[in-house]
């Protein structure tokens, strides 16, 4: 079996798409669709499901992808860091959300990036877990953090860590509140608090209220920003209540320039996921690397 009709196969299972495909493999449409057919009538079964918008593997897509995608990696890897150039680094391409990748992820793995023999240079870039998951499937990344586990054989999670969510504010929002409402008397003491957010649908607010309060909260954004640490600036400032992971705003707690609001018997937590593509964790570099994660995490707990 041709390696090159295999390796536009596992780009184009990754991308979802032939255009998509066609792009990070520097190649026309119409030679990705003919590669796949010259595949498809050398196996005698379809590979993929053309839809309007993208394609979708067939079992015997994903069967084939489960079992050649880990092998075409390691050929990469074999590629291109070379047989007989023992001193260069392999690159690491990590992917994450930027609060977390920034403050914990970053910081641990910076101790690899040593050339000691077994260091590697390291890559990172920001998005969404849609955005993150993606990259990693189409070949952008090869390790992913991730609040969302994926499905499917083509990437493997293994969960990390989890994040505790607390409620915070200024000393001074907590005095016009009262004592009540640092006793966790419910939401309504809070429904006329300004709200500092992420985004305008307040996802981290409006799944504390569905947790802790089993409702939706009364109030609508007053500062939106579109980053943990920009929310933990401006509550800080006193702009309004905020919802946080307790490891980005401990340290403005112990200060007393933040306070908890509540403090439930049973926190909102969400859980981060190390995720690879299937067979990755054969790549040096990658399994180190999420091993060092993986031990980093046992002490942000």
């Amino acid at each position: 079996m041709d390696l090159a009709l295999l390796r536009t196969f596992v780009t184009v299972h990754r991308a979802g798409s032939f255009t998509r495909a066609a792009a990070l493999l520097g190649l026309s449409q119409p030679a990705v669709t003919s590669q796949i057919r010259t595949l498809e009538r050398q196996l005698g079964r379809p590979l993929f499901l053309r839809q309007a918008r993208g394609v979708t593997p067939t079992t015997i897509g994903d069967e084939l992808a489960h079992k050649a995608a880990p092998h075409l990696d390691a050929l990469v890897e074999i590629a291109e860091s070379g047989l007989d150039d023992e001193s260069s680094l392999r690159t690491l391409h990590l992917a994450g959300p930027p609060e977390f990748t920034t403050e914990r992820a970053l910081p641990a793995l910076t101790e690899l990036t040593g050339a000691d023999g077994q260091g590697f240079a390291l890559r990172a870039s920001f998005g969404t877990a849609e955005e993150v998951l993606e990259g990693l499937a189409a070949g952008h990344h090869e390790l992913a953090i991730s609040t969302v586990r994926p499905r499917g054989a083509l990437l493997s999670a293994s969960p990390l860590c989890d994040e505790e969510h607390v409620l915070v504010a200024t000393p001074r929002w907590a005095e016009r509140l009262g004592p009540d409402a640092l006793r966790g008397t419910g939401a309504a003491a809070l429904k006329n608090l300004p709200v500092v957010e992420v985004h305008e649908s307040l996802p981290f607010v409006s799944r504390y209220w569905a947790s802790v309060f089993d409702t939706r909260p009364g109030a609508s954004g007053t500062v939106i920003v579109p980053d943990l640490r920009a929310v933990l600036a401006c509550a800080a400032s006193g702009a309004g209540l905020a919802v946080l992971p307790r490891y980005l705003c401990a340290a403005a707690l112990d200060r007393a320039e933040l306070v908890l609001l509540h403090d439930p018997a049973v926190p909102p937590l969400r859980t981060y996921f190390l995720v690879v593509r299937t067979g990755s964790l054969a790549l040096p570099h990658v399994a180190r690397a999420h091993e060092w994660l993986q031990r980093a995490a046992s002490r942000w707990c």
